[in-house]
């Protein structure tokens, strides 16, 4: 069984954390193999004091439902603490909220996808940690896509916003302590960082093989499966297509009311894109983009997860989608977009503007993939020299 950074705290309690003062950044998902809460095992103990909690995006028991809703602070109600939303009028703890902490601790499960905004939080908290001289502690979580291959543009830093603050690829198979180490080396070196790291772990491994229950990490990925499709699909969130919340199974589905099922299925058969089929679903969301219409679409089911690729698998959609839809049927959405009111929002998702581009140029989808290609292996060779974690 794999043991977390968590699971390890708890065993073999740090020198270094014995008397101090905590603050804790966590989510619904921050448990142990038998759910129990990082807050409640930490509030409990005697040899450290549990001063304040922090939560990202979605609240810290995963409540608010979708992008841009907005939680404020308010006392735990059961520990009578501070309760801090990073997700709200801050996003980058203030030093009143960490005054008085002497250790600031992070445990969050990330899905793998590099605009997962969780990291991009723990990147504030850093940033911040390092101005007030505080040590951070990430306890390490398994990155659950980590089989999946490298895959999509690598973010350039004229588009680093808050759903993507470093140079890596959208699907970068890193953890988060990994993403956290990446973040020192180029961004603040005078962090003082500490990662608790996983043990029996390996990056090729599938969640399943961890031992380790799936909580939640966030409203829209409920299952694994969801994770797998999540860095390629979560694309469609910037389109005026739906990426199906407001169904049971968020981002496996996709489809609009102008898509013509029939003919985008023959479309992409005829494409043989690698580890995946399409088979027609047609859905009406309860909520969200188009709430209440018939949406035409298609599910993606994953066959082969070794060769199946999110990203590009995406944009073989879309660009079948403008082939087999009216003209300029398939529209970009215009900012704002978390944060962002001047750049597009594809264009922050992706990494830059190249893939839209591409798609609206109508390139062949070979020349942008192989711009991937050669981005990514810019990013492994570096990646290498900062790795914890075997294949």
């Amino acid at each position: 069984m794999v043991i977390t950074g968590l699971e390890s705290v708890l065993n073999e309690f740090p020198a270094k954390l014995k008397g101090k003062r905590i603050g804790i950044l966590c989510h619904a998902a921050s448990v142990t193999k038998d759910y129990k809460h990082i807050s409640d095992l930490f509030f409990q103990r005697k040899d450290c004091n549990l001063v304040a909690l922090f939560g990202p995006q979605h609240g810290i028991h995963g409540q608010t439902q979708d992008n841009m809703i907005e939680w404020q602070s308010q006392k735990h109600p059961a520990l009578n603490i501070p309760l801090y939303s990073l997700y709200g009028i801050n996003r980058k703890p203030t030093l009143e909220m960490l005054n008085g902490i002497d250790a600031f601790i992070v445990d969050l499960q990330d899905v793998g996808a590099r605009l997962y905004t969780y990291i991009w939080t723990v990147k504030l908290c850093m940033e911040a940690c390092t101005e007030y001289g505080i040590p951070i502690w990430v306890l390490d979580r398994p990155n659950p896509i980590g089989r999946i291959q490298y895959d999509g543009p690598v973010l350039k830093k004229e588009y680093f916003t808050f759903v993507g603050g470093a140079s890596i690829p959208l699907c970068h198979r890193m953890t988060i302590g990994e993403m956290a180490l990446w973040i020192k080396e180029y961004y603040y070196p005078r962090c003082d960082l500490n990662i608790v790291t996983l043990k029996n772990w390996q990056r090729s491994s599938l969640f399943s093989d961890t031992g380790l229950p799936w909580v939640l990490p966030s409203p829209n990925i409920p299952t694994v499966q969801t994770a797998l499709v999540y860095p390629g699909t979560v694309l469609i969130e910037a389109l005026n297509l739906s990426e199906a919340r407001g169904t049971t199974i968020p981002f496996e589905l996709f489809g609009a009311p102008f898509i013509n099922s029939e003919k985008l299925k023959k479309n992409l058969n005829e494409r043989h894109i690698a580890g995946c089929a399409f088979r027609p679903h047609d859905f009406i969301p309860t909520f969200h983009k188009f709430c209440g219409e018939l949406c035409y679409g298609m599910q993606i089911h994953i066959t082969n997860i070794d060769i199946f690729k999110p990203v590009a698998t995406v944009l073989e959609i879309l660009d079948a989608i403008i082939e087999t839809s009216e003209p300029e049927a398939l529209k970009f959405k215009q900012p704002p977009y978390e944060y962002e009111y001047n750049l597009m929002p594809f264009d922050i998702l992706s990494g830059d503007s190249g893939m839209r581009e591409s798609l609206l140029s109508r390139n062949i989808t070979s020349v942008e993939k192989e711009r991937w290609a050669n981005e990514i292996e810019e990013f492994r060779k570096e990646f290498s020299q900062i790795a914890i974690y075997s294949e």
